[in-house]
């Protein structure tokens, strides 16, 4: 090997090579040296590869930054830790703060026999279903419904006016770094640097704001603080205590009853927590004076300021105030802990706690040519990306965010990510805020186990198994007469699973009982990713008790099959044979979807524990009579038990593809008449959507191994907006600071995006790896690392011309490994063959535990 060809690896061979020669003037010498750095770099594994290739990309490409503050929320950065949320709005004269925390709810745990009257209901519901009588089903289904959701709440504002005595503000940069977590703020005034550095560490529970001046002592700042809900404030030691209690109800923003929507007062004493957030300030030098209400800074050159916050809550089933935790105490010691620590010791366990997590994952997709908006701000570069502009930059950038935003927003022994995921600054959240399950709190966390995210993925898994299924087997007898567990379509921190609407809610929405069967899918992925059976037989009862209640919920119809009924499609509605518009039937697609999906991973979980309960063998039978998928006259796939008209074609939801994406019952790779169906319901509901839903539809279509079409509605989802009005029609796109917009904000379009990026690159659904399945056309280059497939491998990918060239394969766990290529693949050090299928490659092998195999791709002849 030449110098030449050495000078084209990684570069830290070539120091070492070149002090030898300088000292030893030793051509041996050098030659040993070149060899050994040639063998060393052969065992340089492709991970590294992509780490050391995207280093210098991931500066540019890993951070959001701007030249101007933010004038609006979503011009602002979050910061989180899974539990302390924050909008930093980086002002220089009035910073403004605005804090969550991820407990913080209105309400208490929910009462029982809410609806006395439901059970009775249902029978009448489906004998009016049976007898045609579908406004009638219409009208007795709204009588089943309970209470609604409570909502989740902002805790307060920080506000830190900082005199700078009427000078020119200039050089201003504001930015977040999402390789480390941290957000920065730096301006000039007079000559005199200003820098803002803020975090929030998970391990210590605490928020750090760290403020420098160049120059001695030009500190001066008025530290104060307000929350929307009743509250107090006191201030003693340098220490700014806000203390209050969150509302008994909150009714949801989309709900005008003629009453008062928000009710503090609670004659139980079970329902409105309480709440506690503390600041501290501590400063290098100069003074910090208590004021009554506020924390005064003078003449300071550095200052730490630390942020603690905590709740009452205790459990959905325990009553946050007479029986809940002491959130002065969780403040207080969060505080004392914190203070007693450098800036520079939290950072590093902050920095280090969060990179464990997100650095796991390295993705570079080459531009050709420079990419002449690598360097705008931005807002400026997504503005340019929407007219057109080709960056993919922008593109590696927007799925790490939504990686770094599920690691902020949903940690281990915290709660879910909400619909906003951690961040709300309204008294009466859009949508409450809350946990809508008819799709965007699945969607919240599609990219948790496939981006190597599992952890993350904990606090939902939590939920379902230990407080949704626990009040939906309430719901199940209360509200159903039936056996099993439920949740409709809406729930909150208190685990609400019963249909909401106060008995007037519209049934496409209110009235819908598969909210639980699709949360099953969760644990049952997770078991799929990792192979935890100690997880799986702690699942297991969840996902068998859903299933039961799915197979009560089954009525036999005039053709011998089993059918859900009442059915509805969320959120839409069908065009009856009469001409009327009709949202309740029967065995409406997703339904029948769902009910197939967890009666097959419950059918698959117990014949891996060896469960011999007769229940299972009758689940398997009744599968088979399931009403299956039906193919429509336009050749889309129905989304109803009969052929009607959608009442609305370009419908936002399209549920009736739910055994698209993300079940695994329709493939192109196994079922391509329904796939094909899919294909077409797709093209005849357009790419017009909202945020999530153009998320949806990019897996959609990745899932059908058209990555130029994902590509076209990631291009349409990243499209810049400041729209935050509600518009569920065609309002999707991005704001400023990439948050989605439905608009107005929602997480989930976040996460879809990230999920979708993911699925054009690595699918294993089908028990195999298939290797770049949907790779759009403009990718011809790049490389990835760290993805994780279905039995616990991890990958690692590099391609060119649009053709996988190299990778990795790590089995954690050991057992079969199965990959699907378009090329023939060589696996190093094994005699693997790749078998020839259609138009792809099979390759398979036994892995050990632990081991990693390095592959490449062979060309073939055209």
């Amino acid at each position: 090997m030449t110098v030449s060809n050495i000078r084209e690896q990684p570069r830290r061979y070539l120091p070492a090579l070149v002090v030898y020669l300088k000292t030893h003037h030793m051509r041996i010498l050098f030659c040993f040296v070149a060899v050994f750095a040639v063998l060393s770099i052969s065992r340089t594994t492709i991970a590294q590869n992509v780490q050391e290739n995207t280093r210098e990309e991931n500066r540019a490409d890993l951070s959001l930054w701007y030249t101007k503050p933010a004038t609006k929320w979503v011009e602002a950065l979050p910061l989180g830790n899974g539990r302390i949320g924050a909008m930093m709005f980086g002002i220089p004269d009035k910073e403004l703060i605005q804090l969550n925390e991820t407990t913080l709810w209105s309400g208490g745990p929910i009462k029982s026999d809410i609806n006395p009257n439901a059970p009775g209901l249902l029978p009448l519901v489906r004998k009016a279903l049976a007898n045609g009588q579908t406004s009638k089903a219409d009208s007795l289904v709204r009588l089943t419904q309970g209470n609604y959701t409570e909502s989740f709440l902002p805790m307060g504002d920080i506000s830190i006016e900082q005199d700078f005595s009427k000078g020119d503000m200039h050089d201003y940069y504001r930015g977040l770094d999402i390789a480390t977590a941290t957000q920065t703020t730096r301006f000039k005034v007079k000559g005199v640097a200003f820098t803002r550095e803020s975090f929030i560490s998970a391990p210590d529970n605490v928020m750090v704001l760290r403020f420098t001046a160049s120059q001695a002592g030009a500190l001066n700042m008025r530290l104060s603080a307000s929350s929307l809900l009743q509250s107090s404030i006191a201030v003693s030691g340098h220490e700014l205590i806000v203390a209050g209690k969150a509302p008994a109800h909150v009714d949801p923003s989309y709900l005008h009853e003629p009453r008062e929507p928000i009710v503090y007062e609670d004659d139980s004493k079970c329902s409105g927590m309480r709440f506690q957030f503390r600041i501290r300030v501590l400063a290098g030098d100069g003074q910090v004076i208590d004021d009554k209400s506020a924390l005064v800074i003078r003449n300071a050159t550095n200052i730490t300021v630390y942020v603690t916050a905590a709740t009452s809550f205790n459990g959905f089933d325990v009553c946050p105030d007479s029986g809940g935790k002491d959130e002065n105490k969780l403040a207080s010691d969060a505080m004392a802990a914190a203070v007693k620590m450098p800036f520079n010791a939290l950072r590093a366990r902050h920095v280090a706690d969060y990179s464990k997590y997100f650095s796991r994952v390295r993705l570079q997709i080459d531009q050709d040519g420079e990419n002449a908006n690598a360097n705008l701000p931005s807002d400026l570069r997504l503005k340019a990306y929407s007219t057109g502009s080709s960056d993919h930059g922008l593109e590696a950038l927007y799925f790490q965010y939504g990686r770094y935003l599920l690691i902020s927003s949903s940690r281990p022994e915290g709660r879910p990510a909400n619909l906003q995921g951690l961040w709300n600054k309204e008294l009466r959240a859009p949508w409450s805020s809350n946990y809508t399950i008819n799709i965007n709190t699945q969607m919240n966390y599609w990219p948790a186990e496939i981006t190597n995210l599992s952890e993350m993925h904990e606090p939902l898994l939590r939920f379902i198994m230990r407080d949704l299924s626990v009040t939906g087997a309430r719901t199940a007898k209360e509200f159903y007469g039936l056996g099993g567990w439920v949740a409709n379509h809406n729930t909150d921190i208190w685990a609400t699973s019963n249909p909401v609407g106060e008995r007037k809610g519209g049934p496409q929405w209110a009235n819908w009982p598969m909210g639980g069967a699709w949360l099953c899918r969760h644990l049952w992925e997770h078991f799929n990713f990792t192979q935890d059976l100690a997880f799986l037989k702690e699942a297991y009862p969840v996902m068998k008790e859903s299933a039961r209640f799915a197979s009560q919920w089954l009525v036999l119809n005039a053709d011998g099959y089993w059918v859900t009924s009442p059915s509805v499609s969320p959120e839409n509605q069908y065009i009856d044979d009469k001409g009327k518009r009709q949202v309740v039937a029967v065995g409406s697609t997703m339904d029948m979807s769902i009910t197939w999906d967890v009666f097959t991973m419950v059918i698959a979980a117990g014949k891996i524990l060896e469960d011999k309960d007769i229940f299972v063998s009758e689940l398997a039978a009744k599968r088979g009579k399931l009403l299956p998928l039906q193919i429509g006259k336009r050749g889309n796939l129905q989304e109803w038990s009969k052929d009607w008209e959608d009442g609305d074609l370009t419908h936002r939801h399209a549920s009736h593809l739910y055994g698209l994406y993300p079940g695994i019952q329709i493939s192109p790779m196994q079922s391509i008449p329904f796939a094909s169906a899919a294909q077409r319901s797709l093209e005849i509901r357009t790419d017009v959507g909202t945020g999530w839903s153009l998320g949806w539809k990019i897996n959609f279509w990745a899932r059908l191994l058209d990555g130029n079409h994902s590509h076209k509605l990631l291009r349409r989802l990243l499209h810049y907006t400041e729209d935050s009005g509600t518009n569920m029609v065609d309002g999707g796109g991005t704001y400023p600071n990439f948050f989605d917009a439905h608009p107005p904000f929602q997480i989930d379009g976040n996460f879809a995006g990230t999920a979708g990026i993911t699925e054009m690159l690595l699918q294993s659904q089908l028990n195999e790896i298939f290797l770049l399945p949907a790779l759009p056309d403009e990718w011809g280059k790049g490389r990835v690392s760290g993805l994780r497939a279905r039995g616990n491998f991890e990958i690692a990918i590099e391609w060119d011309q649009n053709t996988l060239t190299n990778g990795e394969v790590r089995s954690l766990i050991g057992g079969p490994c199965t990959i699907r290529t378009k090329v023939p693949i060589k696996v190093q050090g094994l005699k693997s063959t790749s078998k020839h299928e259609g138009d792809y490659y099979i390759t398979t092998f036994k892995t050990q535990k632990g081991k990693t195999y390095t592959f490449s791709g062979q060309r073939t002849k055209s």
